[in-house]
């Protein structure tokens, strides 16, 4: 709550070009108690003084040479230091008010100055000024506090998604590594691709979840050095719907694209996918995303049923197939950006080949 002593000591700034009305106003000002008075008679000086001073109260004279008082607010208007323009007009033409009002202004003040109505006018500005300011400051602090715990949710959120990650990476530590790599990956081709910034660190922060199903499928399948037989594939593929289960049913943003990503990261462009049998731009972009990158790290990685590839020799199998992997596999413009930039997910696989936890 505001006291009086706050209204007499706000600032302000009397702004006319006849040194008799600023000499006039200054002394019914401060007769009257108030304790921070200011004055210029050049109209052109106002928006300086106020950007540095931030004036309280501006009481400003309508008709003076070079810059009228139309024009001063105009100004303060154009500068945007304020969302509430504290302007008192000085005027003796009633035409002048309409114009002012539009322009901002918030009283009157008509000449020749009589004492009460100057001085009702002006503490009747400066309190409502000095609330507003209250307003403003309580509003700021509601918004960081909102902020904070905007923070601390996200932060819980991606203490889930860690924890369910670590879970899936206790399964086989090679994989581990493989699917923190994951996250820079597809952030990096998410940017590379246009998508904005809060996309970008979405899917940096699901991607890490796309084979979080394998938790329910049995080590003898999971780990098995040879292929597999109809039966466990058949069993291997469910790791997908069991993903989609998992995270089912959020409203984490982040667990919400994890499941999207889960659910259809092994689907193909060409429809040869599981375990829906999606095809082209009916594929989630999270997916298509994911796809390509985790076929890139898989060849990079060594898995029980192969060797680990060089970067050239998984560039050469992406960009022109090995049968069991091909081209027609990938959307052609995400195919097509991620050769351009291949080199880019040769760094980070370098990079963070020994990496053992998810960090930004």
């Amino acid at each position: 709550m505001k006291t009086e002593a706050d209204i007499y000591n706000a600032s302000i700034l009397i702004v006319d070009d006849l040194a008799a009305n600023v000499q006039l106003l200054t002394r019914m000002l401060q007769s009257a108690g108030y304790t921070s008075i200011a004055s210029t008679m050049n109209p052109f000086d106002v928006v300086k003084l106020h950007r540095s001073n931030h004036y309280d109260l501006i009481m400003l004279d309508i008709l003076m040479p070079g810059m009228d008082g139309f024009q001063v607010m105009e100004a303060l208007n154009e500068a945007a230091l304020d969302d509430y323009l504290p302007v008192l007009v000085i005027t003796a033409q009633p035409g002048h008010k309409l114009r002012a009002l539009q322009l901002g202004a918030k009283d009157f003040v008509a000449k020749p100055f009589e004492l009460p109505e100057v001085l009702a006018r002006v503490h009747g500005m400066l309190e409502v000024r000095l609330l507003h300011r209250a307003l403003h400051a309580a509003n700021e602090l509601l918004e960081q506090r909102v902020r904070e715990r905007t923070a601390e949710l996200q932060e819980s959120y991606l203490e889930t998604i860690f924890t369910m990650t670590r879970a899936a990476e206790h399964k086989d530590d090679d994989t581990g590594s493989h699917v923190q790599r994951i996250s820079y990956y597809s952030r990096e081709l998410a940017r590379l691709l246009g998508l904005d910034e809060e996309y970008a660190g979405q899917i940096f922060f699901a991607s890490p979840m796309h084979d979080i199903g394998k938790i329910g499928i049995p080590d003898h399948i999971l780990l098995k050095p040879g292929g597999f037989t109809p039966e466990e594939w058949t069993v291997m593929k469910q790791h997908a719907v069991m993903g989609e289960e998992i995270l089912g049913n959020s409203k984490s943003p982040y667990l919400k694209l994890g499941c999207e990503i889960a659910l259809n990261h092994h689907e193909k462009w060409d429809g040869s996918g599981y375990p829906s049998g999606l095809r082209g731009e009916e594929i989630p972009l999270a997916a298509r995303i994911m796809n390509i990158c985790d076929i890139y790290d898989a060849l990079r990685s060594r898995r029980p049923y192969k060797p680990a590839f060089d970067h050239q020799k998984a560039m050469e199998i992406i960009g022109n197939g090995d049968g069991r992997t091909m081209p027609t596999h990938f959307d052609p413009l995400i195919l097509a950006v991620f050769l351009k930039n291949h080199q880019t997910f040769s760094d980070i696989f370098e990079k963070y080949a020994t990496m053992k936890s998810v960090a930004d």
